[in-house]
Formats: C-alpha cells, sequence, structure tokens
C-alpha cells in the first residue's frame, strides 16, 4: 500500500483543477481529493450520510473525478471514504490483480453420487414428465456443473435484506471501508456489488454478473486474512419498488454459495421476507446467517427479546438453527453503525470461509429441493406393479374372448364322433350316414362366424385390456400410471383381430382327430361281430332253403353273439374314447389359450411391463437423489 503523504497546497496552482487531480492521483493513487482534506475525515462529509461539509465543495469534487476516473462506477459505489479510526485507503479495483490458478471446485463421493443419479433421472423421465416438472432438476444440474469448474478456494455469501436493514453499511462494515452507497434514499444500493478478499475469484464473478466496474478489494488489514477466500456481494434491496432490483436479488440468489439475511428490528417479522425467501430456503439452513441489525437503536433487554423472537419465526420456517453446535444456520445480533457484533459475524464468517464446503452444502441442498419437488412424480408408499394373479386373469379374458373353451369342447366331441363311427355298428352308423350326409366334415369347427359373437368378442378384449392397465397403474404417480394406460392401449390396437387369426391357426385342425393304437383292434372285434350276425343268418336261411341239415341252435347263437356283441363293443369303446377325447379338447383348449396369452403378452403385457421397468429404474434413481 502507498503511504499517505502531505501535499503542499500551493503544488500546481497553475493547473486547471482537473488536472491538478490527475497529477496528484499519478503520483498517489490512493489519495482522495483535496490532499489538505486527507488526515479529516469530517472534512470530506460523514461517511454513514454520504452527505459532503459545506466548505469542501472543491474538494469532494476532486475526490469524484479520482474515483471516476479509477472506478468508473456509475451511481453506484462512486465514492471512496475514509473509515472512522484511521487513514483513508480507496478499495482496490480486481481488475488490476494478476492472473492467478484457479482449483475447481471438487465434490465429494456421496454429492457426486447424488447428482449422477439426479442426470440419470432426468434423462430416463423426459419422455415421461413434462419440461416444466424437470425443469428444477435441470438448473440444479447446470448450477452444479457450472460451479465445479470455478474456484473451489473461494466462497461467494451474499448480503441480501430489506429497505432500510443496513445490509449496506454492514457490507461496508465488513470491507473496512466504504465501497457500497449509503443513505436515507430508498432503493439505495441499485446494483449488485462484489468484494473479494483474495485473487482468483473473477471467474465466480463474473457468473454472477456483475460487470468490472462494480467488483471491490477490502483494505488490506490484519483481520483481512482470516477472510482469505471471502466474495462478498451486496445485493439490492429484495423489497425495493424497483422490479428490476428484485430481479437482481432472486437471480444471484440462486448462485451464491451462502447468504447473509440482514433484518432490522422494524422488518424482521415481514411476511414477505419470510414466505417468498427464508421459508423456501429452508433446506439452505447450514448456508445462511441471519443478522439482526440496528440492535444500537433497542433499549435495555428488548435486542434479546427482538432477537428470541426472530429465532422463533425462523424455527416456524421450518430453518434450523445452528445452535449448541449442531449444523443450522447462524443467528447474530450486531450493529454495522457501532460495530457491535461486527467481530463475532467477521469470526463466524471466517470459520465459514475456511472450512471451503459451501459451495458443496448449497449444491446439496438445491439437490434436496429439486428432489422434495420431484417426490409425488417419483414416490408411492403402494406395491406398484403387475401380480401373478393380474397376469393369469388377463390371459383368461382373452382366452374367453376366442373362445378357447368351447373349442376345447367342441375338439372333444369331434373326437367321440369320430370314435362311435369308427367302432359302432355298420346298421348305426349308416343311419348316422343318412343324417348326417348334408353336415361339414367332421372335426370341423368354424370360430366366431356371426357378426354378434365378434362384437361381443371384441368388447371382452377392451374389457381385458383396460382392466389390466388399471391393475397395473394402480399407485404409480399420476404420470407413470398415464404412460402405463397409454402402452396398454397401444397394444389394444389390432388385438382382435390378431386373436381371430390366432383362432383359426390355434384351434380344433381340420379333417379326423387322430385315432389310439386300440381302434384297429375294436374295428375288428366290430367287423367280427357283423361277421358272426352274417353267418348266422346265412345259416338259418340254407336251413329254411333245405340247402343245410336243420340244427338251430348254433345259428340262433351265433346271431344273437353278433347282434348283442356289436353295441356292446360299441359301448365299450365310447366309455373308452372318453378320456383321449377329453385330453384331446384340453390340448386344443390349452393350445389357443396359449396363443391368445402370446398375442395378449407381446401387445399389452410387455410395454405395460416396460413401462413399469422404467419406473422402477427411476424410482431407484430418485431413491439415490434423496440418499436412501
Amino acid at each position: 500500500m502507498t503511504a499517505i503523504t502531505d501535499q503542499d497546497p500551493t503544488e500546481h496552482a497553475d493547473q486547471p483543477d482537473g488536472e491538478a487531480n490527475r497529477a496528484r492521483a499519478a503520483r498517489n493513487p490512493r489519495a482522495a481529493g483535496n490532499p489538505r482534506t486527507a488526515g479529516n475525515p469530517r472534512a470530506a462529509g460523514d461517511p454513514r450520510t454520504g452527505n459532503p461539509s459545506p466548505g469542501t465543495a472543491q474538494g469532494e469534487r476532486a475526490a469524484r473525478t479520482d474515483a471516476a476516473e479509477s472506478w468508473d462506477d456509475g451511481l453506484i459505489a462512486r465514492r471512496v471514504t475514509e473509515t472512522t479510526d484511521g487513514p483513508a485507503f480507496p478499495a482496490l479495483d480486481s481488475r488490476s490483480a494478476a492472473p492467478t490458478t484457479v482449483t475447481p471446485l471438487v465434490y465429494d463421493g456421496p454429492l457426486r453420487s447424488r447428482l449422477e443419479a439426479l442426470r440419470e433421472l432426468v434423462g430416463l423421465s423426459r419422455t415421461r414428465l413434462d419440461s416444466r416438472t424437470l425443469s428444477e432438476a435441470g438448473r440444479v444440474l447446470d448450477e452444479a456443473t457450472a460451479r465445479r469448474r470455478l474456484s473451489g478456494q473461494h466462497t461467494v455469501v451474499a448480503i441480501a435484506g430489506a429497505t432500510g436493514s443496513g445490509k449496506s453499511q454492514l457490507f461496508n462494515a465488513l470491507a473496512g471501508v466504504a465501497i457500497s452507497e449509503t443513505g436515507v434514499r430508498r432503493p439505495t444500493t441499485a446494483a449488485p456489488i462484489a468484494c473479494s478478499w483474495s485473487d482468483g475469484a473473477a471467474s465466480l464473478i463474473e457468473r454472477l454478473g456483475i460487470p468490472p466496474r462494480l467488483r471491490r478489494r477490502p483494505l488490506p488489514t490484519g483481520d483481512g486474512e482470516s477472510l482469505r477466500g471471502l466474495v462478498l456481494v451486496d445485493l439490492p434491496d429484495h423489497d425495493s419498488a424497483a422490479v428490476q432490483h428484485r430481479e437482481h436479488v432472486d437471480r444471484i440468489l440462486a448462485l451464491v454459495d451462502a447468504v447473509i439475511w440482514v433484518v432490522d428490528p422494524e422488518k424482521y417479522a415481514d411476511a414477505l421476507l419470510h414466505e417468498r425467501y427464508l421459508r423456501p430456503m429452508a433446506a439452505h439452513a447450514e448456508v445462511m446467517f441471519v443478522v439482526l441489525n440496528q440492535i444500537d437503536r433497542l433499549p435495555g433487554e428488548a435486542a434479546e427479546q427482538v432477537l428470541d423472537d426472530l429465532r422463533r419465526l425462523l424455527d416456524e420456517d421450518g430453518i434450523a438453527l445452528g445452535e449448541y453446535g449442531e449444523p443450522g444456520t447462524t443467528v447474530l445480533a450486531l450493529s454495522a453503525l457501532t460495530g457491535d457484533g461486527v467481530g463475532e459475524l467477521r469470526e463466524a464468517l471466517g470459520q465459514f470461509v475456511s472450512e471451503r464446503g459451501a459451495p458443496a452444502r448449497r449444491i446439496s441442498a438445491d439437490v434436496d429441493i429439486a428432489a422434495a419437488r420431484l417426490r409425488p412424480v417419483y414416490a408411492t408408499r403402494r406395491r406398484t406393479g403387475l401380480s401373478e394373479q393380474a397376469r393369469e386373469e388377463f390371459a383368461d379374458r382373452l382366452a374367453d374372448a376366442v373362445g378357447a373353451t368351447a373349442a376345447g369342447e367342441a375338439a372333444e366331441r369331434a373326437w367321440l364322433r369320430n370314435a362311435n363311427r369308427a367302432c359302432g355298428t355298420p346298421w348305426l352308423r349308416l343311419w348316422r350316414w343318412y343324417q348326417d350326409r348334408g353336415e361339414p366334415a367332421t372335426g370341423r369347427i368354424t370360430a366366431r362366424t356371426q357378426a354378434d359373437e365378434e362384437a361381443t368378442a371384441r368388447q371382452r378384449v377392451e374389457q381385458a385390456v383396460r382392466t389390466v392397465a388399471d391393475r397395473a397403474s394402480a399407485g404409480l404417480p399420476a404420470p407413470w400410471a398415464q404412460a402405463v394406460r397409454e402402452a396398454a392401449a397401444r397394444g389394444a390396437q389390432g388385438l382382435p383381430e390378431a386373436l381371430d387369426e390366432l383362432s383359426v391357426r390355434a384351434g380344433v385342425p381340420a379333417g379326423r382327430p387322430p385315432r389310439p393304437g386300440w381302434w384297429p383292434v375294436a374295428v375288428l372285434t366290430q367287423a367280427s361281430m357283423t361277421i358272426l350276425q352274417f353267418v348266422g343268418g346265412l345259416w338259418l336261411l340254407g336251413q329254411i332253403i333245405g340247402f343245410m341239415a336243420p340244427n338251430l341252435g348254433v345259428p340262433v347263437l351265433l346271431m344273437v353273439i353278433g347282434i348283442v356283441g356289436g353295441p356292446l363293443i360299441e359301448w365299450s369303446c365310447r366309455m373308452a374314447a372318453r378320456g383321449p377325447g377329453r385330453r384331446y379338447g384340453l390340448e386344443a383348449e390349452r393350445r389357443l389359450r396359449e396363443a391368445a396369452a402370446g398375442c395378449g403378452r407381446a401387445r399389452v403385457l410387455d410395454p405395460v411391463a416396460a413401462e413399469l421397468l422404467r419406473y422402477r429404474e427411476v424410482r431407484e434413481q430418485y431413491g439415490r437423489v434423496v440418499g436412501a
């Protein structure tokens, strides 16, 4: 730092005021205004109010000229005033700092895992959830990536407060020099101002959108090393009548690592502060300070009473208070005007900054908030998925729609009919042939040829799809339940027609049913009974015409055996054919059921299961995000 030296008041007397000032500024950039007022703080005006003394107009014009040339601040932070306890030193412009090597921020393992899970969660959900639902999670991922590329040795802390709370005074008190303008005019702070206690924070400040003309460095005091790594940002009033001021506050609060909320005894319970900022930021309790300023205005024990009431309000907001060594918000009372309590805040800030954990804790809290907002679309307390019973019922409904049971019964009847025709007596077969000569071939089944049967089958299919979709989506969050129902509806398109084709291909085969191995023996035995009838009848006929000797016993016995044996063999074959016929019908029913179930599984159950599997995947990723 360049020491302040007294200047000869007659030096450069022949030069215009602007040239004299520039000359003095070239020799001593620390000097502010008229050198004769450098050692007299009152001569330059009251630093708390910014009102100049009447006799210092020329010196103040010189000070403004020097400040404009070195800072170019516009309306904000345009004055270089002196502290009340020592000589005046202007804040250094951070643009003059030499480039330094910046160590990027490194997140710990659990936070990296949560961010990866959140990124995977967003990727899996883009086709199922609208962009508005995922916007907050996407913003957190973007900010986490952007912050990770920047300095990990700096902590960006914003000072926020309402109009008249004295946050700019506190900002100046921490910096040790009047950087931010203070005064009775409201609002006083029109744009955010940044003050960095060490080099390498330029990229962090650029991320906040603070131009170089509004970037400062504090005075190099003895306690400045304790705040090394701090980047302090003075924000406009969050309740300012100017919309642009509130936009600055909301934008920067989403980017900084920590916040110091400055409240005063009059507005500490303001509903706007608690409802718009403190309550929604309850998850950021570990990276927040709440400072009750202007306690010099409270008499006696009133400061402690107001501070206790402030703690009560914060507790109602859901903000954890950092008391008894527990992590949470630090609540302090101070007076930026008198300096009472400022040292305690500076010490707490120094310890907070030295830990280098605020950026990660801020990102972790942002992830918590994003996860809480996403909870309704991912978390559910009910068991979800398709049970085996629901799958079986769906297959049974499709089987009923294609008439699997009726097809099996028809196949069984065809088997028994074929057995009766093969093993029946010739006379009964001749009679049945006469009756059935106009009917279709035995064993042929025409499935669902009538229009009303087709309409009924289509309704059964649609009902089966709706039922399985409702059961699969039961208990799911609304977006995923809708995705399951849409998948089932897409699969139901064309399902009735596909089932019709399957019923024809997988139904009872055309032609005669296959015959068991004992059928030839039964047919031969039945033929033998017929032959016995013919032999007995011819024998009797020969005796009647006198061709053979009379003997009624043997021919009559042969005829009786043939006449009685034929129906008996037919009845026996019918009894023996019931088992194979039943198995044949069940096999035909099974084939049709399996074909219908396979078609329903491919068109409906598999897409529904894919949606349920995707939901389980996102549910697992959501569990990683919340740390479960």
